[in-house]
């Protein structure tokens, strides 16, 4: 990628990472509020799962909201919500409150996924969809790293509830450059007319595109009839269950099972989500490479997504890994293994998905079908440890759920997302 559309990966880079600095912030002062409000793992587990419940309502309104208004508006409705309710943690004083917030911090954040994957439809040359979908997640990774160290130092030094409210601040600062700044490429003055051109040539999908779906009156419930994106919304629910459960629970099995102090969880959780960053972005280039040949319309990016699935499994080896140094290389393969197989999802949604105009609508499925598991992870894990004492289970169950996910999406993701009642295309099974 080049020129000045590298901007717009600047701007979704950091849309993604505050949206993960804000919710691992709970995380990161989950032991000092665990014993200020009394709180059990199961109760811990059920909020850090919170902003989860209103974030899944939310994702499919947002999805048709962003469809009908645009990125620009709905990117900073939601992170204004979510900054401010991110900073208002800070003044809870119960553990109601503590959820109140939560839950409308997740209602702010479920903007985000349908905005960046409307943005990149709107701006990336599909032959780099890949690398900027990967460097818009890989943000989700770079949130924590930064956020494990910035915050763990300041809830070691001035305690939890100002970490709430810098975490928040920061979203404010992200809102006011996209307000002025941002627009569609056929909008954006500060766009050469060349580089505006190359986008809007390039931006769709061959041959999917060549399937171009005219039936857009029954929107979601078109696009639910087809098997692919069901497949891409299971193989989602797979991969986010690990995510959220090293989000969530990570810097509170560093301590209690490792022994670490406050400042040194931090900077050991913030390892493997940097090595997450650098790999991340690295396989969607590669993917994106692999698929020159093919086409990107082919859905061979599957292949890839597998794989990283299966990467990410190595996490079923925690329970057997004693030294602490070799369990960081452990979490940073696994994590980098999560890491690829969102972004390199997101793109195949992005490359069998023949409609545009469906962007935001189908992401938003899919998010759910990841949150949906994603919610699950911190409560089971929460009753996982107190049935058994251990975490070890809470790790052999995610690794088992990635397995899964590999298997469904080379089964349930070989045709295109289209209607049936509108075209009937080659299963892309064919070329595969």
């Amino acid at each position: 990628m080049s020129y000045r559309r590298g901007w717009i990966a600047v701007f979704l880079f950091s849309l993604s990472m505050i949206n993960y600095m804000d919710r691992i912030a709970l995380s990161i002062a989950a032991k000092p509020i665990e014993h200020e409000f009394h709180l059990t793992a199961v109760g811990m587990g059920y909020l850090f799962s919170s902003f989860i419940w209103s974030y899944a309502v939310f994702l499919l309104p947002m999805g048709f909201l962003v469809d009908r208004f645009g990125t620009k508006r709905m990117a900073g409705v939601g992170i204004f919500i979510w900054s401010a309710a991110t900073a208002l943690t800070g003044a809870a004083t119960s553990f109601a409150s503590l959820i109140a917030a939560r839950l409308v911090m997740g209602a702010g954040e479920s903007t985000s996924n349908p905005v960046g994957g409307k943005v990149i439809r709107q701006w990336i040359p599909a032959g780099e969809r890949g690398m900027v979908t990967s460097m818009f997640n890989s943000g989700s990774y770079a949130g924590p790293a930064i956020c494990s160290v910035l915050l763990g130092a300041l809830v070691a030094a001035f305690g939890w509830r100002l970490s709430f409210v810098i975490a928040g601040a920061i979203g404010f600062i992200w809102l006011g450059a996209w307000l002025i700044f941002f627009n569609p490429p056929e909008k954006a003055r500060w766009l050469k007319s060349d580089e505006r051109e190359k986008i809007i040539r390039e931006r769709g999908t061959a041959p999917v595109a060549e399937l171009e779906d005219t039936n857009t009156a029954g929107g979601l419930r078109t696009l639910l009839r087809s098997r692919t994106l069901w497949g891409l919304a299971i193989t989602q629910g797979c991969n986010v269950y690990t995510q959220y459960l090293f989000l969530t629970w990570l810097p509170s099995y560093l301590q209690t099972t490792r022994h670490l102090s406050l400042t040194h969880t931090g900077a050991l959780a913030a390892v493997p989500y940097a090595a997450a960053v650098l790999l991340c972005v690295a396989v969607g280039r590669l993917s994106d490479r692999l698929l020159k040949k093919s086409g990107v319309g082919s859905g061979r990016r599957r292949n890839s997504v597998a794989l990283a699935m299966l990467t990410g499994s190595v996490i079923l080896a925690v329970p057997f890994t004693t030294n602490l140094a070799i369990l960081m290389v452990v979490f940073s393969i696994a994590l980098a293994g999560i890491a690829s197989t969102t972004s390199l999802n997101f793109a195949l949604l992005n490359d069998v998905l023949p409609s545009a105009k469906h962007v935001a609508k189908a992401m938003a499925f899919v998010v759910v079908g990841g949150n949906i598991f994603g919610m699950i992870a911190p409560i089971a894990t929460g009753y996982v440890i107190q049935a058994t004492g251990s975490y070890d289970w809470a790790f052999g169950i995610a690794g088992l759920l990635l397995i899964v996910g590999a298997a469904v999406v080379m089964t349930m993701t070989r045709s295109p997302v289209v209607s049936q009642n509108s075209h009937k295309p080659t299963p892309m099974s064919a070329q595969s």
